[in-house]
């Protein structure tokens, strides 16, 4: 999980070293870190406060979700933006885990234009 709105987030956004170094120790490092203890897991990748994430210029937005998108590949995870306050993919989030950990049918739709909740996979 990260979130789309932290100051420190959209501080680091700005610049492209320093964005890389912060995105890739806390998530690629959290990865990497998982992967020693459990091949198996289903990676996930969640992007939280959607709601406040939409308040930010479209520039910003665009930037945010195109680097979202690029960890995501990289890690081979789905990628959900969300807001628990609006129950904004929530429940998707759940109902997409549930599904996988029991190898139950269940598909969402693609979601990918910026500025709505991306849902990419």
């Amino acid at each position: 999980m990260f979130d789309l709105t932290n100051e420190f987030s959209t501080n680091f956004w700005g610049c492209f070293s320093f964005r890389l170094w912060v995105f890739d120790f806390s998530v690629v490092g959290w990865y990497k870190e998982a992967r020693k203890w459990n091949q198996t897991a289903i990676p996930v990748l969640i992007g939280t406060k959607f709601d406040d994430f939409i308040q930010l210029p479209i520039d910003l937005q665009w930037t945010i979700a195109n680097e979202a998108r690029k960890y995501a590949k990289a890690l081979n995870a789905t990628l959900f933006f969300s807001s628990a306050t609006y129950n904004i993919n929530v429940n998707k989030i759940f109902k997409f885990i549930t599904a996988k950990l029991f190898d139950l049918p269940w598909t969402v739709e693609r979601n990918l234009p910026v500025g709505e909740p991306i849902i990419d996979f």
